[in-house]
This record gives C-alpha cells, structure tokens and sequence, in this order.
C-alpha cells in the first residue's frame, strides 16, 4: 500500500510562490516565523499547569488589564512574546500591532526592518485556558506604507489603518486536540496539522469549502436582551424550527473562543454571531476589526463564505483606529446574505402568527 506524499508548510509556500515569478522569498520567511510562535504556543498550552503557565501574569499585582480592559492571563503575555521575539529578528517586519499592546510594537533600530506589518491576537479564547478548552492564535499580514519602507521610520498607528481588501495573508492557529494552521495566502483557504513527531505543520486540507447552508449558528444568547431587531427575528426564526418559518431545525453551538467557532464552521458550515447590540452604546461591538474581524472574515470568505458587519462586508470597512471594535457576522453564504437582508429592510420585526417568537425574544424575561 503507498502513503499519499503530505506537503510541509514550506512546500506549500514554496507552490503559491511560483505565482509570483519575482517575489523574494521573504513574505514566506515571515510566515514561517509566525508558525514557528504557534508553535512554541502550542506547546505552552499543551504543558498548561505543569509549567506554571496559567493564571494572572503577577500573581501579586490585585487586578491586571490589557489595553482592552480585560483581564490578562499568563499564557496571553506569554504568547505576546513568542510572537514578537519570533518575528522581529528575521528582517521583513516594518512593525506589528498587538491586541495585547496599545501602540505598535517598533522593530529594534539593531535590527533591519522590511516591508510587512503583522497585527495579531496572541491568544484568542484565553478566558477559557483554565478549564481546558481549544483556544488559538489569530494573525493578518499587510504591506507597510512605502514612504515607511523607503524611510525606515518608526511604524505608527496610521500605517496599519488598512481595509480588510488589503490583507496579504490572514490565518488562525488552533490548539485543541491537535494543532492546526489554517491559513490563506489570497488564493483559496488551506489547513495544516502539526505532526508532533516531525514538528512540521503538514497539509491535510488543501481546499477548506464553507457550505453554503447549515442548520447552525452560534450567538451568546445571555445578551439577546441587547440584541437589534434583524438579529432577534433571524434568532427566532431559527428556534422556531420545523414549524416555523425557515421549515427545518437548528442547532445552536456557543464555545466563547472564536478561533474554535470558525474551525467549526470550515470543517461543516454554521454561522457565528457576535453583533453590534445596546449592551454599550460606547462600543459598536465586541471583537476587534484588525485582529479578529478582518483575519477571520478573509480566510472565511477565501473558503467561499461570506463575513459582514450585518450592514455591509466586513473586509470593506475602512478602520479608524487600532483597537477598533466591530459587530461581526461570518459563515455559510446564504444564512449571512439572510442576516444582511434583514437588517437592511426597514419594518420593525414582527411575527403576528407566533407572539412568542416577536419582538420579544424566547430569551427574554
């Protein structure tokens, strides 16, 4: 019996290269580098308590905030490292922007700068790294202005203002029962799997497709109190099942680790909902535009899925600043355009043959 040939990582970088005759090899370093963080991450998570890594940063210190206001873990100040001290070295940085860090992160003057900028989330899920659920790492690669290119300038918050149409490279790394790279280079959306042995990320998804339907969506049903009318009716909609008016069954999934829940929704299809809601009118939503939204919405849509704002397409916004919130809706083609439909007619939603499922929600008190 022969074994079927598996490409590394490098391989597969090596095969879309060859679409650019001229490239010079360093927009695959970088993406080596950063699987190469993943890597050392992965191998935190997985060794967990047995070496120290959970918890607070400073166990000493009463409460410790991020730049988001949310409580830091260990493993998120952690993470934040491997991905600076694994990429700052290699001389295709300009700079790079952190969830973790509120400016941008200069690449050393004792170290030559290049021509991309990396924005990421470290740890995304890290909430749930006590209780032993899959969490991940999220990433976007983009041009540096190239004034700055030319220059050498420190990076500032400006040049990573970029429309999600202007990623490069946008991937997640997942670490759950395996370790997973999913990742698109603007040419289709691929999954690869660490093989613990080789300590190589192999290709085991060539083709990653979305479906365009699905009987799943995921939404945190504790705010439904805060949510908008377009997402109550579609919510109602689904829980209301056969005898309703989408004639079929759903079912809900929430995980609380985004990363995880667009795995979920590549491997089978499903829509994840993380809305704009009146829970705080400060914020126009809860995930971040450059490090989340943006990552996630490219590699969704390379797989033939749809992201959005549920007002228009989330890779069209035009960011304002770094740490941006946004409200986010991704996944099977036809449940977003749907979702898109209903917030853009103007009616109050109503269902007069079913009170329970109107503007008052099944969640609702």
């Amino acid at each position: 019996m022969t074994t079927r040939r598996r490409f590394t990582l490098t391989q597969y970088l090596i095969e879309q290269r060859r679409r650019f005759p001229s490239a010079s090899g360093d927009f695959n370093a970088l993406v080596l580098d950063v699987a190469l963080a993943c890597k050392a991450i992965a191998r935190s998570v997985a060794f967990g308590e047995l070496t120290g890594v959970l918890g607070n940063p400073v166990m000493d210190v009463a409460t410790s905030l991020n730049v988001q206001g949310e409580e830091q873990k260990r493993l998120d100040v952690i993470s934040n490292e491997y991905f600076t001290q694994m990429t700052e070295w290699g001389g295709h940085l300009a700079g790079m922007a952190s969830e973790e860090m509120e400016k941008p992160y200069q690449i050393p003057e004792t170290l030559q700068r290049g021509k991309y900028l990396l924005v990421f989330d470290p740890l995304d899920g890290s909430s749930n790294i006590d209780v032993n659920v899959t969490v991940g790492s999220i990433f976007s690669i983009l041009r540096a202005p190239q004034e700055a290119i030319d220059s050498g300038r420190d990076v500032v918050e400006a040049d990573f203002l970029q429309p999600g149409t202007e990623q490069l490279a946008a991937g997640y790394a997942l670490y759950g029962p395996t370790t997973m790279l999913v990742l698109t280079v603007g040419n289709g959306a691929a999954g690869f799997t660490l093989d613990p042995n080789l300590g190589q990320f192999m290709l085991t998804h060539p083709n990653l497709r979305v479906p365009e339907d699905t009987q799943e969506f995921a939404i945190n049903a504790s705010n439904s109190r805060f949510w908008e009318a377009p997402i109550k009716r579609y919510v109602d909609e689904c829980l209301a099942g056969k005898t309703g008016p989408r004639g079929k069954d759903f079912n809900m999934r929430w995980i609380a680790s985004m990363v995880a829940e667009a795995h979920r929704i590549l491997m089978r299809g499903g829509v994840f909902m993380y809305p704009r809601d009146t829970k705080d009118t400060s914020k126009p939503g809860r995930l971040r535009l450059l490090y989340e939204a943006n990552p996630v919405g490219m590699i969704i849509e390379q797989a033939g899925g749809r992201a959005s704002t549920g007002r228009e397409p989330m890779l069209a916004v035009a960011p304002a600043s770094l740490h941006q919130r946004i409200g986010l809706v991704f996944g099977s083609k036809n449940e977003v355009e749907r979702i898109e439909r209903y917030h853009a007619e103007p009616q109050a939603y109503k269902d007069e043959r079913n009170p329970l499922f109107a503007e008052r929600s099944l969640f609702r008190d």
